[in-house]
């Protein structure tokens, strides 16, 4: 047990751990936060490549499954300020030992920077000429996976999302229990695969996702293979907007990370992990 932590330790090492993320200057902070929105979105490009030309709807999800997790490994080993691991602040809440005000304003500006560096991303995908791989289809594909994810139901956006923050901040948690690299590396592997062969929602990802699939709109190319690929049509493909982008799936699915990361994990692991229990 020497290389392992309980997760009793893992999560009051977690809750102390928050005092110097509210102490950390907002330009730090900000910094932090936009390496991680990159770091997440190079795990989704990533992942996009590896399975977008893969028929079989679960084997190309378990495809993406193998390389996504790199994303949320940088961040981990990187310290980087990812929103929906932060959501596990609210045990360093409950403490006590930061106001409610303060942990909402820290999560403010972290899922401001996330955004930042994930829309960075996506444009530097854009912009490099990956998207044109396979004469196209990849741009087609990202158009796909962006429809798809923006014509979800709100309800089913946030089940989505609680689901998948359930699992992140148990990755995040396990990391935290592991006293060295391969250890971390190895739980947050296998937890995030697991996320992401569920296909549930995750906030940041999908800040690059959809971000990237509104940046291959603007290619003809991209638009004209996608209609005749998956056969969308004019309608369709107009549905996919910055309204549906932010209303449709990010704020559910924000929502639903919040719940997931704090009413679901966050707070019972507090409770039967706190001190005096």
């Amino acid at each position: 047990m020497d290389n392992f932590l309980s997760i009793k330790e893992a999560v009051q090492r977690y809750s102390a751990s928050c005092d110097g993320k509210i102490k950390t200057p907002f330009d730090k902070l900000f910094i932090k936060a936009m390496l991680a929105g990159m770091m997440i979105a190079m795990g989704a490009a990533g992942s996009s490549v590896a399975c977008h030309a893969i028929g079989n709807v679960g084997l190309a999800r378990l495809v993406a499954g193998v390389v996504f997790p790199v994303g949320l490994m940088m961040v981990i080993l990187t310290g980087a300020e990812l929103f929906t691991g932060d959501c596990l602040m609210i045990v360093a809440t409950v403490e006590k030992k930061n106001t409610m005000s303060q942990m909402i304003k820290e999560l403010f500006f972290i899922y401001i920077g996330n955004f930042v560096g994930a829309a960075l991303l996506a444009l530097g995908v854009y912009f490099s000429g990956q998207l044109g791989y396979s004469s196209n289809l990849l741009g087609a594909y990202t158009i796909k996976v962006a429809v798809g994810k923006t014509g979800l139901s709100f309800g089913t956006a946030l089940v989505s999302g609680i689901l998948c923050n359930i699992l992140v901040c148990v990755a995040v948690l396990m990391a935290i229990c592991s006293k060295d690299i391969v250890g971390k590396l190895f739980v947050s592997f296998f937890v995030i695969m697991l996320f992401v062969v569920c296909g549930f929602e995750h906030c940041v990802a999908n800040m690059y996702y959809i971000t990237a699939g509104l940046l291959c709109k603007l290619n003809p190319a991209y638009v004209q293979l996608a209609m005749e690929q998956y056969g969308y049509t004019a309608d369709q493909l107009a549905a996919l907007n910055v309204g549906s982008f932010l209303v449709g799936n990010l704020l559910p699915v924000t929502i639903g990370n919040m719940i997931g990361g704090m009413v679901t994990l966050g707070l019972p692991l507090w409770y039967v992990n706190k001190e005096g229990k």
